[in-house]
């Protein structure tokens, strides 16, 4: 037979009650006191229960509701009882604290204020990660036998290789909207045949290694991220460590050794894609011959521009490298995980590429190299 929680209840002189809980509070016998302690209509000064046989967390809750309401006082709680009144108390104020939304103001400063802060940490975080990476490579280098070379020409072919056509395609599209937009824009001022100055100094100073860069970032980028964040998921990375094999040395090494070695050759071979485009649409448009196009080039192109774009693919190969692999080993958790690192792995090294692609462009301004 249930036995069902009650309550009696006396008026002291101020019309104020003291009520005296007797039975078990908890959730199977809770449904007849609920309702009327929530009918009550005087002020409750007090709650008695001493006389409780018996609480749980939803008893815990409808108690300290009737205590919060009335601002009563408690009496003869045992120590189950005071413990579970007070998780009760604390969840609920964690969660009624949240449920209040600031001002706009504050909340874009208050936004604003931890994404600044992730930011450091995060750039902490990453900078640590290549001093990882800096200390594997002194390891490989004092024990070659541990060096992946097999590994390192996987890479080479993914990251090179197989991104030849895409990136070929695509330099040689950008060149010909550069030289077809330049025409336009310099045939206002008679001087169409500058076209080919705008076009060799952008694909082989900016736009080749760039934009290289970029597609490079959303490719070999990307799947660093994703195949080390599956091999997190998997425990791979945990059992490599397992065995002695350093996750640095085995996964990040490679990928970032063949990004770097990669960049600056894919970045040239697309600034001669772009040239190549210019040339086509100038022959087609400006009745600039397509040899002439190609011969001048080499007499109107400065020939440290060409340095220029090689000095900055290794080191836009490390930040994508660094990027990728660094997300991958944040994966943890659920396959949810691997997508949102991902993005992030591609967001920040395009991010960090035009940084450091303007930082550039201000220092080689600044040596001669303008």
């Amino acid at each position: 037979m249930r036995v069902w929680a009650d309550f009696t209840s006396e008026t002291d002189g101020n019309g104020a009650l003291r009520l005296v809980l007797n039975g078990p509070l908890v959730v199977s016998s809770i449904g007849v006191i609920d309702r009327r302690l929530r009918e009550l209509e005087a002020p409750v000064a007090r709650v008695d229960i001493t006389a409780i046989t018996d609480i749980d967390t939803v008893g815990a809750w409808t108690l300290w509701r009737v205590l919060r309401e009335n601002d009563a006082e408690l009496i003869g709680a045992s120590a189950k009882a005071q413990r579970l009144i007070a998780a009760v108390q604390t969840v609920k104020a964690e969660g009624t604290s949240g449920a209040h939304r600031l001002p706009f103001l504050p909340r874009v400063a208050d936004a604003i204020g931890d994404q600044v802060v992730s930011w450091g940490k995060g750039t902490l975080q990453m900078v640590g990660f290549l001093g990882a990476v800096v200390t594997a490579w002194g390891s490989v280098i004092r024990h070659p036998s541990r060096f992946r070379g097999k590994a390192v020409i996987h890479q080479l072919e993914l990251v090179g290789v197989s991104a030849l056509g895409i990136i070929g395609l695509m330099s040689f599209l950008v060149g010909i909207v550069i030289a077809q937009q330049g025409a336009e824009n310099l045939r206002e001022f008679g001087a169409e045949i500058y076209t080919i100055n705008l076009t060799g100094r952008l694909a082989l100073r900016e736009l080749g290694v760039l934009m290289t860069a970029i597609m490079v970032a959303g490719r070999s980028g990307s799947a660093f991220a994703a195949q080390i964040g599956t091999m997190k998921l998997t425990e791979e990375v945990d059992a490599m460590r397992t065995i002695g094999v350093s996750p640095v040395e085995a996964l990040v090494l490679p990928r970032v050794l063949a990004v770097m070695l990669m960049m600056p050759l894919l970045g040239f071979y697309a600034a001669l894609m772009a040239i190549l485009g210019g040339a086509f649409i100038s022959s087609l448009t400006l009745d600039i011959p397509f040899l002439t196009f190609l011969l001048r080039i080499q007499e109107v192109v400065p020939r440290y521009d060409l340095w220029v774009g090689l000095i900055k693919g290794p080191v836009f190969g490390l930040i994508i490298g660094l990027a990728g692999c660094y997300q991958g080993m944040q994966v943890q958790g659920n396959s949810e995980e691997v997508g949102l690192r991902t993005t992030m792995a591609v967001v920040q090294g395009i991010f960090v590429v035009i940084v450091l692609d303007a930082f550039f462009a201000v220092f080689f301004s600044s040596v001669g190299w303008g």
